[in-house]
């Protein structure tokens, strides 16, 4: 796009008002360069047209617009699509335009449209006009401008994104997010579950749950919490005492209200119960750990069992340096730390499968996963030789293990959003969750008997009064006399 200097033979307005061919703007460019002065705007008279490098046309146009297509479908058979385009703005302004013919659809067949060479989002037709109009048109440009401004809509679109790809690459456990959440439905106060305690009532459970979670030594720290809305079908009084509330006040009352209610088009009563999802996250991240099977060992020389909030952890490790999977793979030491820090050495994954607790019903039973079929898949794993991967929350991110022979387990942990500034508080004498602490207070926690926390959760749950030990674990216990 090129400025012409004026001609002085440049046409002259005719007072007769005679018929010009004109330039039409049907799509603006990308940065809406058409109202400056080098680019062709709505208005323009054109002068020439130079196709290739061997048609050239000047005005006056035979049969105008009509016969301009016609040179036009003519030279887009021929694949000559090049085109230059020179117009005339006012007496002696002119302006060019170098372009490609390339089809307007919208237009019918055999109906053209030039589309610029330097941006391909600005295109241009040809019209028909009086010369006088013309000129109206050019005069009206910045009337024209501030019409276009109001006009102007933001338009979506979509972009292909290699999901697979960057769900490989950047997660730090491949194809699985690190975030963690529990929803809490709020409590039935009735056995036929027609009425629900409020959402107030629901928090506070949350707010427990997370509590005695960490009192128990499992090493999380609160991010977040959100309702969630469950759709239910309600009747009878249920459905007369929630639907369709009636004044100000009602609707008021609804902000704390875990179960209300609504007709639909077909006059069924639908409830909305509202549950809380509780997110949090463990403060060290979750660390990996691959625990390989010999051809000899005949146990794990590990035990799992399950805190009352259901989160799986290792309850016991063989003591020692004993040629068993637990030692090889450095989960011993961990567990050493962990107990030393008054930290339960919480399992997450098995084979990246998530075994968190992930629902509490509205009885207020903790739904989560069962220690005896764990027990047995882990089981089976020494049995089958199959390598074995768990992750394990940790509690300090710079935890390493003081054995040589474990220096492949010393890789920083998979990096975590940062902790809010609340998250780094030290542990109040009058509270009982616990928080990262310093460590001073890890040393005090040792001298005061850190052993009483994790003893408190041996004792369990299906698998009895003991947790389940894998060496006593026979194949032929699981699968009877078949």
């Amino acid at each position: 796009m090129e400025r012409v200097q004026p001609s002085s033979d440049s046409p002259t307005r005719d007072p007769k008002s005679p018929t010009v061919l004109s330039i039409e703007c049907l799509k603006g460019s990308s940065k809406a360069d058409e109202w400056t002065a080098d680019m062709l705007q709505t208005g323009d008279i054109v002068e020439e047209l130079r196709i290739g490098s061997s048609i050239s046309v000047k005005s006056p146009f035979k049969n105008g617009r009509n016969g301009v297509q016609k040179i036009l479908h003519s030279s887009f058979k021929a694949k000559d699509t090049s085109i230059l385009v020179r117009v005339r703005r006012g007496r002696d302004e002119f302006a060019e335009l170098q372009a490609c013919i390339v089809p307007n659809d919208s237009a019918g067949k055999k109906h053209y449209m030039l589309r610029s060479i330097s941006d391909p989002n600005y295109t241009v037709g040809f019209l028909d006009r009086s010369e006088s109009e013309c000129f109206e048109l050019q005069a009206s440009r910045n009337s024209r401008m501030v019409s276009a401004l109001t006009r102007s809509r933001l338009q979506d679109g979509y972009v292909s994104y290699p999901w697979e790809r960057r769900m490989q690459e950047l997660l730090p456990i491949p194809s699985s997010s690190s975030f963690l959440s529990i929803i809490l439905l709020p409590k039935a106060s009735d056995r036929a579950a027609s009425r629900y305690n409020d959402l107030e009532d629901t928090q506070a459970r949350a707010n427990a749950w997370l509590n005695a979670s960490q009192a128990s030594g499992v090493p999380i720290v609160f991010m977040n919490i959100q309702t969630e809305s469950l759709l239910t079908k309600i009747s009878g009084e249920t459905a007369s005492s929630t639907v369709n509330a009636g004044s100000s006040s009602d609707l008021a009352n609804l902000a704390n209200a875990s179960l209300y209610g609504f007709e639909d088009y077909h006059g069924v009563d639908l409830g909305v119960v509202r549950a809380v999802r509780l997110w949090y996250a463990p403060l060290g991240g979750e660390f990996p750990v691959e625990i390989k099977i010999h051809e000899d060992d005949t146990k794990l020389g590990f035990a799992i069992s399950r805190t009352d909030e259901g989160f799986v952890y290792i309850s016991s490790v063989i003591d020692g340096n004993e040629n068993v999977p637990s030692c090889r793979s450095g989960l011993s030491n961990l567990y050493k730390e962990a107990r030393e820090a008054s930290r339960l050495l919480v399992v997450s994954r098995i084979a990246n499968q998530k075994i968190l607790p992930w629902m509490v019903s509205s009885t207020g039973a903790v739904r989560c996963f069962d220690t005896v079929s764990l027990s047995q898949k882990l089981s089976l794993h020494r049995h089958a030789k199959v390598p074995i991967f768990l992750h394990v929350f940790l509690w300090d991110r710079s935890l390493t293990s003081s054995s040589g022979s474990q220096t492949r387990f010393r890789a920083a942990t998979p990096s975590v959003l940062p902790f809010p500034p609340e998250v780094q508080l030290t542990r109040q004498a009058n509270e009982s969750q616990i928080q990262p602490l310093s460590p001073d207070d890890v040393q005090g926690e040792r001298r005061s008997g850190a052993g009483e926390r994790s003893e408190m959760k041996l004792e369990r749950d299906t698998a009895g009064e003991l947790s389940f030990r894998f060496h006593d674990f026979a194949l032929s216990s699981n699968w009877g006399s078949g």
